[in-house]
């Protein structure tokens, strides 16, 4: 069956006939315009989380300035990198609302999928020059001064990071984009190397020299465990995984469709922050196309409008191996007709 996603009026024979044979879809500017929404619902969130972390970078490289803090340099820096994160993200979503073309005939969703891994990319440099950081502190140990001002800046990197971190995260399940989650939770490991700064100053003022090493280490074991979960998060999202809660509502909604047995088959993938649905029902085997189509219709509609951002979906009908006797019960009044009309 065609892709299904808008209502079906009753218009005689000649409109049924030539609704069974062109393709066509359910609410399609509905969905499009959810789908755009979401992209710029995302753009913003990039744009925003990009402003508070150059505010945030700011404001540490003043006072790497008057401290000359090198952790502290490293810190800022760290922010600034998480910062320029935004660029891969925005350019796709940027690619995913383009149009499908012949050659991309699902759109370029997957873009997001890519930024991710760059994400992930990132936030694995991030850790290794981390650990590098604190080895070589605790090989070649500095004293810190002007540790009242390193602290605050250290407050001010972890504050900024952790609302970033957790706009973006929030953002990014809303819309379903697991490339921006993968930022949010960047930007939280920047926050961790910025509390650490927080805790490597107030060890050195108690005259703990090794305090600075020590809990940059301590802190890039913290983001091992943050890039795990980052990369996790994305490796499912390139291997077509989807919450099986989403395949259970989906099969609920299917069957629970007038003329629908049961499912054959079903199936589901994000593409982008945007799910699509392919699925196979059981009907009656001695259904006639027109009524079988029908039932395939509303199935789609059924999907699109039950089932969270799902864009698009498309049904295909199996008859019924052991047709039995048929159900009139759902069927429209007109179906119900037609199949008396014929003897079932």
């Amino acid at each position: 069956m065609a892709e299904h996603q808008h209502e079906h009026p009753h218009g005689g024979v000649l409109h049924r006939i030539r609704h069974a044979v062109t393709p066509h879809s359910h609410d399609a500017a509905d969905q499009v315009d959810a789908a755009l929404e979401a992209s710029r619902e995302g753009m913003r969130a990039l744009w925003i989380s990009l402003a508070g972390l150059g505010v945030t970078a700011a404001l540490q490289a003043l006072i790497v300035v008057i401290s000359g803090s090198v952790a502290l340099l490293g810190d800022t820096l760290h922010n600034l990198a998480d910062a320029l994160t935004a660029v891969p993200l925005g350019v796709a979503f940027w690619l995913g609302r383009r149009a499908a073309t012949r050659a991309y005939t699902y759109g370029f969703g997957r873009a997001e999928d890519l930024a991710g891994v760059v994400i992930v990319l990132v936030i694995a440099a991030s850790s290794i020059a981390s650990a590098a950081f604190a080895v070589e502190r605790l090989l070649h140990p500095r004293t810190m001064t002007h540790l009242p001002w390193v602290f605050a800046a250290g407050v001010i990197g972890f504050l900024g990071n952790e609302i970033v971190a957790r706009y973006r995260i929030t953002v990014g399940r809303r819309i379903g984009s697991a490339a921006l989650v993968a930022d949010g939770l960047h930007a939280r490991t920047d926050g961790f190397a910025s509390l650490a700064v927080v805790l490597a100053a107030a060890g050195t003022g108690l005259g703990w020299g090794w305090a600075d090493p020590v809990v940059g280490l301590a802190i890039t074991v913290a983001i091992a465990f943050v890039l795990k979960d980052a990369a996790r998060e994305v490796y499912h999202r390139l291997m077509d995984r989807v919450e099986p809660e989403l395949v259970d509502l989906a099969e609920r909604i299917l069957r629970a469709v007038p003329g629908v047995r049961d499912v054959s088959g079903l199936r589901l993938r994000w593409i982008g922050h945007r799910l699509h649905a392919e699925a196979a029902v059981v009907v009656d085997a001695r259904l006639s196309l027109l009524d079988a189509h029908e039932i395939a219709a509303d199935a789609g509609h059924q999907l699109t409008h039950g089932v969270p951002r799902l864009a698009g979906a498309t049904v295909h009908v199996d008859p019924d191996s052991h047709p039995g006797e048929v159900h009139h019960t759902g069927l429209s009044h007109e179906r119900r007709d037609r199949l008396a009309a014929a003897g079932h």
